[in-house]
């Protein structure tokens, strides 16, 4: 059969796409815990799963908002917005996508063993305007409402009901369902292989609504745990693409003419947390009280800490020390009241005497191995500094697969988090991390219960407060109530390193995501 010249030319297009299609491999020192968009409220997992998953309100390569499933939104009234939904979206399985899916995965999202509560604590009610329009109700008005709903990813209603994953599901329990291990999003990828801890696949989806500027067509993702192996899976061309770069392979990486080291500020902050809740913490050797319910120990261990020393030691200079939950670009950010407590073991000795140890006293600490960078080396580091004024730390490091599932059911006594505000405003640390934790998703990561009333009262106006100076105010106030009371222990916000493959070009965001959509493999 001799072919149209339009035909001809379609078909040399497609031969010439196919033949321009990539396949990127990924390394990382850690797996995504699994393929729930709901279940795990952590960067990574949430940077995977948004390869194959979507928000209404999306986020473009400066983290502005842009569209995503919903074209347009507004203010219908103070506490009502209308989300207009994108037409002709189709879920990987070809369920069209529409208002039925968004109201129930709202709903999905506030219920049982969500891990994305938070994202939603100021909701009050989503309804169905029609097949193509919603409305999304507050508690009280609400101005930041698109940019809190950039990680809230939509799943089809039709899919999770006939798979019996209605639920989310639940890291703190173990229970597992049909989403952990398989995905039906609307992404620009799709799930085609999970081994869990060993190797997962995405391929791209054919179907997708929009213009992807990648030419890769399969991306294959590794969990690499062990340093060395990372980088020599880099260097021997095992792998295109690994994160993050051990700090002692920085120099070695940047002076190869096969690599590319990306580098950057990242967003996140590192602290430590104390349960301030428990009449007598679950794992110490004080019997009958609880030490950190004490501001004096609280602030003793705080400034036991050699912050300087983890810098330069063990960080080797990659990291900002903080005296802040959040870090400078975040919304709001205090820069007035960043200032660390000084390092004074013998005041933290004094302040540990005061409060009735003089002799220091036994604690566990939790803390991941394989989640931020050097988190292992770095509770080693306070274990050893706070040895110093008598605390013995029993440290029990971890990988996260079993590290968060412990620390979000609160069965810790002290531990190590990380945290990115995905709203990149004051208001979700103060809201998710420093706020009195409630069953709607308030304080849903505040693990210690650090309660303030005062900061809870100035956390519900900020989130309605539309004059930005009076609402800036309202935020330093909140986090210096919060600095005073020694809530919890902020250490630094570490840098981002990335290493590629030369002909490997893709986007580094400040929050650690990293979409395969903007993948080119030269």
């Amino acid at each position: 059969m001799k072919l149209q010249p339009t035909l001809l030319a379609l078909a040399l297009a497609l031969a010439c796409g196919l033949a321009a299609a990539k396949t990127v491999r990924i390394a990382n020192q850690g797996d995504a815990q699994s393929m729930d968009p709901h279940s795990l409220n952590e960067s990574m997992q949430l940077s995977f799963t948004g390869n194959v998953y979507e928000p209404l309100v999306a986020r473009d390569k400066k983290l502005a908002l842009v569209p995503g499933l919903a074209t347009s939104w507004k203010q219908t009234s103070p506490t009502v917005w209308r989300f207009e939904l994108r037409r002709g979206v189709k879920f990987h399985d070809g369920t069209p996508f529409g208002a039925d899916d968004v109201v129930f995965s709202f709903k999905r999202v506030a219920g049982e063993g969500s891990d994305m509560k938070s994202y939603v604590s100021s909701v009050k009610d989503v309804r169905k305007v029609d097949d193509h329009t919603v409305e999304i109700e507050t508690v009280t008005p609400f101005p930041i409402l698109p940019d809190v709903l950039t990680l809230v990813y939509m799943m089809s209603k039709k899919w999770c009901e006939e798979n019996k994953a209605e639920l989310p599901v639940d890291r703190r329990k173990g229970i597992e369902n049909a989403a952990s291990f398989r995905a039906n999003g609307t992404g620009p990828f799709r799930l085609k292989e999970r081994q869990p801890t060993t190797r997962t696949v995405l391929v791209r989806n054919a179907g997708y609504w929009d213009k992807v500027e990648s030419n890769v067509d399969e991306v294959v993702f590794t969990p690499i745990g062990n340093d060395a192996t990372r980088v020599a899976a880099l260097l021997s061309g095992e792998v295109d693409v690994m994160e993050p770069v051990p700090l002692q392979d920085v120099q070695r990486l940047r002076s190869s003419s096969d690599i590319k080291l990306l580098q950057g500020p990242e967003l996140r902050t590192i602290f430590l947390g104390m349960d301030q809740k428990r009449d007598e913490l679950l794992f110490s050797s004080v019997k009958g009280k609880n030490p950190f319910k004490d501001k004096r120990v609280r602030q003793a261990f705080y400034q036991a800490i050699d912050i300087e020393t983890i810098k330069t030691r063990v960080m080797r200079g990659a990291a900002t020390p903080t005296g802040l939950m959040i870090a400078p670009g975040i919304k709001g950010f205090p820069g007035e009241l960043n200032k660390r407590l000084p390092y004074d073991p013998e005041a933290a000795k004094k302040l540990l005497a005061e409060a009735g140890y003089a002799n220091g006293f036994e604690v566990s600490m939790n803390c991941p191995n394989d989640r931020y960078v050097n988190d292992g080396d770095i509770c080693q580091a306070v274990a050893a500094n706070l040895a110093r004024i008598g605390v013995k730390i029993n440290l029990q490091a971890e990988t996260k697969v079993t590290y968060f599932p412990k620390i979000l059911s609160r069965n810790t006594s002290f531990y190590m988090l990380g945290w990115t505000p995905g709203t990149y405003d004051s208001h979700n640390a103060l809201n998710a991390l420093m706020a009195t934790p409630t069953d709607k998703g308030q304080g849903q990561f505040n693990l210690g219960s650090y309660s303030n009333a005062k900061l809870d009262e100035l956390t519900l106006k900020i989130q309605s407060e539309t004059d930005q100076a009076r609402r800036n105010e309202m935020i330093r106030e909140a986090f210096k109530i919060h600095q005073d009371d020694v809530g919890h222990i902020p250490l630094h916000q570490q840098a981002l390193a990335w290493a590629t493959k030369k002909n490997v070009e893709l986007v580094q965001l400040p929050d650690n995501f990293m979409f395969y959509k903007w993948i080119v493999v030269k």
